[in-house]
């Protein structure tokens, strides 16, 4: 018979109070992403603010020091940023719906939001959090631009044009397709002008497997 193993409680308990230790000792994001506006230096890494973000330190605020000093933490409003007003025409900006607050913040101005994002007059469906909310670029929108904001209209995305393939290849497509599958091609081939690719991790990754599918691997 096999000899079953022995349970050490006493271990897996100092595992969990090691475990728990540790997170308490976390630091909180009012401590990590505290900020000296005199130095510019964050007290808790040491390090400074890059050269670009002087300007909107000194200037601008964050999303929480807008919601810390506005009835129910500013939900239901709409905000936005200096970013995307000087980028791009089209209203972009966050309605919130949840706000969570780290009540051990000297003056509560750091914590989490969740909100629907609006991006160039294109809003989604499922809210969701909040990122860069420790940016200083953000904006309150006045109630009485809320309806401008939102009554937007994008306009229609142009349709993809398809311009001829170069002849050599197009007579290439046509004997290949003819080999396949034993007829001609009734349509005439046509390469879109526009791809869109997203090039992410993920991409990459495919890549090298179908690479080392094609190449096989070393025996």
């Amino acid at each position: 018979m096999v000899k079953k193993k022995e349970l050490r409680l006493i271990a897996q308990m100092a595992r969990k109070i090691r475990a728990y230790r540790e997170l308490k000792s976390r630091p909180r994001e009012s401590q990590k992403y505290g900020l000296d506006y005199e130095t510019l230096k964050r007290p808790h890494t040491g390090k400074m603010l890059p050269v670009l973000a002087w300007q909107d330190v000194r200037r601008e605020t964050r999303l929480f020091s807008l919601l810390a000093g506005m009835r129910m933490f500013g939900v239901g409003r709409m905000f936005t940023r200096k970013s995307w007003l000087e980028e791009h025409p089209e209203p972009s900006y966050w309605q919130i719906t949840k706000v969570k607050v780290d009540y051990t913040a000297e003056n509560m101005d750091h914590g989490k939001a969740w909100g629907i994002l609006s991006h160039k007059g294109k809003q989604e469906s499922e809210a969701k959090e909040v990122d860069k909310a420790l940016y200083h670029d953000w904006r309150l929108i006045p109630k009485h631009m809320e309806q401008q904001f939102k009554e937007f209209e994008p306009l229609p995305e142009p349709p993809v044009r398809y311009v001829p393939y170069p002849p050599l290849l197009r007579a290439m497509m046509l004997a290949q397709f003819k080999k396949a599958h034993g007829s001609a091609v009734t349509e005439e081939p046509a390469l879109p002008s526009r791809r869109d690719v997203l090039l992410n991790k993920d991409y990459f990754r495919e890549q090298e497997k179908a690479a080392q599918r094609k190449e096989g691997t070393p025996v």
